[in-house]
């Protein structure tokens, strides 16, 4: 829970109410012409008392604000630590990512994205709690700390998981506690036992290898060349929190993302947008009109589509939306090319020798 705490009022504070209010008394009790009962004496003292109550108004506005613009810093320091910014580039992917709060004046919501580069690959997690707005950021920051640490320590995907499962079973027994002391630790008739979380996991390897573990969340689209293609690879497990996950985990592996495609993640969100006649929002067109001359970097392909979602709802969205895209980079080889043919000797050569010895140490580039 993120708690701000008002400031007392200071004693400079006080000094100006209370010289607004000596003033009014002294008026009123001190000076002849408050005394006398005709036209001229009341319009004076009516302007005299106007003016203190207007005084008074504009200082406590004042002291409002300032307090709203403290608050409001520090909400939006809170915020980019849960969800920080993505570096521009993580081991030759180029990323970008934005999301939108259907909360106002909130930056954060029920959606959560994180990229990092390890020594397994670049790591993605995007994922979408039941609920939205800020209502829902204590399960994202739940989360999300679990994936930044065990992207780095687990060597499989299906590790990443299962940290993130038990993450989220261990933030919605707290909260379940902290919402009802009383009735234990297991309550299936709390509304906390019902909240789920759609996860898509994603490894990007050296070599453009996609591996994915999806937990209901809708599959992203991939952006190779003007083409706009849903990148599918099998059935979705269940989103996390009502179903215990398969003791075996199959990592779904879903070819290659070669060099200058890009993957789009997103959630539910953008889909499920409406216009005033109930007309859902179109994401694939969006993006065949990003990219119909060319291939646009991924800020090119944020900037289009949330600005065709914003256009689309009218500015007023009714679920919080997320998305990230992520571009390979690095440069090609004769291996990348789409007639390449995996068994081809110089091909496995080529990988053979631009795979590291020893794994490289985490950093952002």
């Amino acid at each position: 829970m993120i708690r701000i705490k008002a400031r007392a009022p200071t004693g400079r504070a006080a000094v100006l109410p209370t010289v607004w209010g000596a003033v009014a008394v002294g008026y009123k009790f001190g000076c002849p012409l408050a005394q006398q009962n005709g036209l001229g004496a009341r319009i004076v003292t009516s302007a005299v008392f106007f003016a203190v109550g207007t005084g008074l108004i504009v200082h406590v506005r004042r002291s409002l604000l300032r307090e709203l613009r403290l608050a409001r810093r520090a909400a939006k320091a809170a915020q980019n630590v849960v969800l920080r910014p993505l570096p521009p580039r993580l081991d030759g992917i180029d990323v970008a990512a934005a999301q939108l709060s259907a909360d106002r004046g909130a930056s954060v919501g029920g959606d959560l994205y994180e990229a990092i580069a390890t020594e397994h690959g670049v790591r993605v997690v995007m994922g979408d709690v039941r609920g939205h707005g800020l209502a829902a950021l204590g399960t994202v920051a739940a989360l999300l700390g679990s994936f930044r640490e065990a992207a780095h320590d687990e060597p499989e995907l299906g590790l990443v998981l299962g940290r993130l499962d038990r993450a989220l079973a261990r933030h919605l027994r707290e909260r379940a506690r902290a919402e009802h002391p009383a009735n234990g630790p297991a309550d299936l008739d709390n509304p906390v036992a019902e909240e789920f979380v759609t996860v898509l996991l994603l490894e990007i390897g050296r070599d453009g290898d996609l591996r994915v573990l999806n937990c209901g969340h809708p599959w992203p689209y991939v952006l190779r060349g003007t083409r706009v293609e849903q990148l599918t690879c099998g059935d979705p497990l269940p989103p996390l929190g009502p179903f215990p996950l398969p003791t075996e985990l199959e990592v779904l592996s879903c070819g290659r993302l070669r060099p200058e495609e890009s993957l789009v993640l997103f959630t539910d969100g953008a889909e499920d947008a409406r216009d005033g006649q109930g007309r859902f929002f179109s994401l694939p067109e969006v993006l065949r009109e990003a990219v119909h001359d060319h291939p646009v970097s991924p800020q090119a392909v944020l900037r289009t589509v949330f600005t065709a979602l914003l256009r689309h709802t009218v500015g007023r969205t009714t679920d919080d939306v997320a998305v990230l895209v992520l571009r390979n980079g690095r440069r090609g080889s004769s291996c990348d090319s789409p007639g390449a043919r995996g068994d081809d000797i110089s091909c496995s050569a080529a990988r053979a020798c631009s795979a590291p010895t020893h794994p490289q140490p985490t950093t952002y580039r």
